[in-house]
């Protein structure tokens, strides 16, 4: 080991893909980013070029490891990525097609039917969750049924940081978080030999299963020209991001439920025993013998930048022009609207929710006299019920006492106590760069000793935290809109399938 450790974490999401180089106390000393475009070719299809995805992260690497100047220092690597989705090989090792990203709603109607036929009821006893439209069995399963010559050419099912992993080392394989997602039994934590004939996949081969710090290779020559790395540098095996988001905040462990508002509304819970509900997926966690256990939907944060790229573009592009941010421009018109009453409410589900595929996003209540300043509000408001949808289940099923919140919008003051307000819990944001991204790189560093464990982290969270405490009055007044959002939810359940069949 050298005299300097550093470390690299990869965070693969949905629209970016980032490389942070960290010295051994947890200090990013260098990030790079690269955006990621995504493939729509008809509705319900959200997918992305395989190799041009690892010619982007290759190249943040690269940028990475120059900018910080410690290329020779990195003793590990590890990626994290987003979960669900699909990142098929064929025999050769070669891309099959596009990878499909956990925004896919293809196999909805998958879903649906394994709902109604009494296979999701089996699937939830089974492997602790319910498939959903982006769950990898579902999504074999459309393959399947609408492109069996894609499907009768699968080699290896893998997810998104595992292409990475495989790119970096040529070694195919999964982590225990991630071979969850679908295909291990709850108790034992393993594969199951019931579980493919559930979903009427046959004999797919499924990955090997790695402890998230373990090693599974080295970095190649080819990827070593590539990245800037030491060919030869140990890479970890990683983990699913939702795991390591809560990681790299702190928030991994009993009695906490850790919060990303990002492009998923993502609630985790970890637990010493498995406990399954159809209200959130209980999954397996960075060891045998822990759960996680994840109340989720694609209804947060992604809600908000959509309102601010479509509706408010060409403001933005002058505010940002002229050098100044534009989310300081909108804050005090929010503000003012959270000073006044408001009948406006917005449902957001832009991208998804958890009410099933068909459901989607609306504002209820609009009226002339509102502005733009209402109208975040309600987004916002709308984000903060809907991860009180999931803590609530939570709560019921584990009673976590803190919660403590991560994502773009989670710096921003005003949004971190509106989800205190909502929540009616201590809210608390750790001043944390790139936590995904840290959360891989603390699974690197344990797996090379140089940490204890994954959750041996060596910053003073405490100093690192800031907590925003709910307000009594304000609570209470979310509480009755929180109320009427659910209603109104329950009411809009036959008329969301509807609506869908307009566009069909």
């Amino acid at each position: 080991m050298t005299a300097t450790p550093c470390l690299l974490g990869i965070d693969n999401g949905l629209t970016v893909t980032k490389a942070v180089v960290f010295d051994a106390t947890g200090r990013a000393l260098a990030v790079a980013r690269r955006r990621l475009p995504q493939i729509m070719p008809r509705p319900h299809h959200v997918e992305r070029d395989m190799a041009a995805l690892w010619r982007a992260t290759a190249e943040a690497v690269a940028e990475a490891l120059e900018n910080s100047g410690r290329a020779g220092d990195i003793v590990a690597v590890a990626a994290t990525a987003h979960g669900d989705g699909l990142y098929l090989l064929d025999r050769e090792g070669a891309p099959l097609g596009n990878g499909i990203l956990s925004l896919d709603s293809r196999a909805g109607a998958v879903a649906d039917l394994w709902a109604a036929d009494g296979t999701a009821a089996r699937a939830l006893t089974l492997t602790g969750q319910m498939p959903h439209a982006s769950a990898p069995a579902a999504l074999l399963a459309w393959i399947r049924d609408n492109e069996p010559e894609r499907f009768a050419r699968i080699a290896h099912v893998l997810a998104c940081k595992d292409w990475l992993r495989y790119c970096l080392t040529g070694t195919i394989g999964t982590d225990l978080t991630e071979a969850s997602t679908s295909f291990t039994e709850v108790t034992s934590q393993d594969y199951h030999p019931d579980i493919l004939p559930l979903y009427g996949l046959g004999a797919l081969s499924l990955p090997q299963v790695a402890r998230p710090d373990e090693i599974v290779g080295h970095v190649t020559e080819a990827a070593a020209a590539l990245t800037g790395l030491r060919a030869g540098t140990p890479v970890v095996a990683g983990l699913h991001d939702v795991t390591a988001s809560a990681l790299g905040i702190g928030g991994h462990g009993k009695g906490r439920v850790a919060i990303v508002a990002g492009t998923y509304s993502i609630n985790e819970t970890v637990s010493g025993h498995p406990q399954t509900d159809p209200r959130w997926f209980c999954r397996n966690g960075l060891r045998r013998g822990e759960w996680n256990n994840m109340a989720i939907s694609p209804a947060s944060a992604a809600n908000y930048d959509w309102f601010l790229d479509t509706l408010c573009g060409e403001d933005r592009a002058r505010t940002e022009a002229a050098g100044e941010s534009f989310h300081a421009v909108v804050t005090p018109e929010i503000e003012a609207a959270f000073g006044r009453d408001s009948s406006l409410m917005f449902h957001p589900y832009l991208f998804g929710s958890p009410h099933g595929a068909g459901a989607s996003a609306g504002f209820l209540g609009l009226r002339g006299w509102h502005n733009r300043g209402d109208m975040l509000r309600a987004v916002i408001e709308g984000i903060a019920f809907n991860h009180r949808l999931h803590v609530d289940a939570l709560r019921e099923g584990f009673r976590p006492e803190t919660a403590m919140l991560t994502g773009g919008i989670s710096r921003n003051p005003l949004f971190a106590q509106v989800f205190a307000d909502v929540l009616a819990m201590p809210v608390t944001v750790t001043e944390t760069e790139e936590p995904a991204a840290w959360g891989a790189a603390l699974c690197a560093g344990a797996a090379v000793g140089l940490f204890d464990s994954p959750t041996a982290d060596p910053r003073d969270l405490a100093a690192l935290g800031r907590t925003w405490r709910p307000d009594p009055a304000r609570s209470a007044d979310m509480a009755k809109r929180y109320a009427l959002h659910c209603e109104i939810a329950q009411a809009m359940a036959p008329l969301w399938p509807r609506l869908e069949g307009l566009s069909t």
